[in-house]
């Protein structure tokens, strides 16, 4: 039997010499793929011929892409894996290029995929295709954030006491809940630093804390790693800010040791942000 590893290397081998044809092979029939992130709102692709679609259509003719940088999480659910990674990606239209990040979660079952949910960096792909503008436009007319119900609160991991204390309003205590030297990106954030101290963090949450967003926590699910160590959360932030619901898809793939985060990727959507808040060409700008 095809192990998801395998999959998803064939899937990548397939991505990156351009055979996006022959992709939808690797999906079931009655697969299910998510965008969280996607632009303006999240998508959701129903049955392998959506998928044939979607990659022999605007992908196919829009973007080179090659892979690189391939870290995959196996689980103890032996059907899925976590698979982080970068694209060295060429717009076919201008020529232009750029390293964009990305992660995605796959379900595999019988060698096929039955569930994926992808995240990408929609802003490093549109600006090489000169697509600020559109992006801009495309948030101006999106409908409003649909929201789920939220997820109570728990503190079961240190994931959940991070994200439930964001939500809380509970800045201050966060820094307790990462080692001495730790290590944070935001992969989708343009310009950001990597934070490794308890000061650093501080700094950190208290942008957070100035903002005081009083958001809640929905569509919350952990993935424990193989690896002890690795755990990685999906969820959202959700509620109201400036009149108008909001909703903020995340998903951080973190070391824990010894109860605190020593590393952490945190792929939060500052595209979206942007976008609902009309500040989408000062995060290019960034870039």
């Amino acid at each position: 039997m095809t192990t998801p590893r395998d999959v998803f290397a064939a899937l990548s081998d397939g991505i990156s010499e351009g055979r996006f044809g022959e992709l939808s092979a690797l999906y079931a029939e009655d697969t299910v793929v998510e965008h969280p992130q996607a632009v303006p709102r999240p998508t959701r692709l129903t049955g392998r011929a959506a998928v044939h679609e979607r990659f022999t259509g605007a992908l196919a003719g829009a973007y080179r892409l090659k892979r690189k940088n391939v870290v995959v999480h196996e689980t103890t659910d032996p059907e899925v894996i976590v698979a982080e990674y970068d694209y060295d990606a060429e717009s076919v239209e201008t020529g232009r290029t750029t390293t964009t990040a990305n992660i995605q979660v796959l379900r595999v079952r019988d060698g096929l995929i039955v569930h994926s949910r992808d995240y990408h960096d929609y802003l490093r792909l549109a600006v090489i295709r000169d697509g600020v503008d559109q992006l801009v436009k495309a948030y101006e007319q999106a409908p409003p954030r649909e929201l789920s119900p939220v997820t109570p609160e728990s503190a079961g991991t240190v994931f959940e006491r991070l994200v439930h204390g964001v939500a809380g309003g509970r800045w201050d205590a966060l820094p307790d809940l990462y080692a001495e030297e730790t290590h944070v990106t935001h992969p989708f954030l343009p310009g950001s630093a990597v934070v490794r101290t308890h000061d650093e963090l501080r700094d950190h949450f208290a942008a957070g804390k100035a903002l005081n967003p009083g958001f809640a926590v929905a569509d919350l699910v952990t993935y424990r790693g193989t690896d002890p160590e690795v755990l990685i959360g999906e969820f959202a932030y959700q509620g109201e800010y400036g009149g108008r619901p909001v909703r903020i898809a995340n998903i951080f793939s973190m070391r824990v040791r010894d109860g605190l985060i020593v590393e952490s990727r945190d792929y939060g959507d500052h595209l979206g942000i942007a976008g609902d808040t009309g500040k989408i060409p000062e995060l290019a700008a960034r870039l």
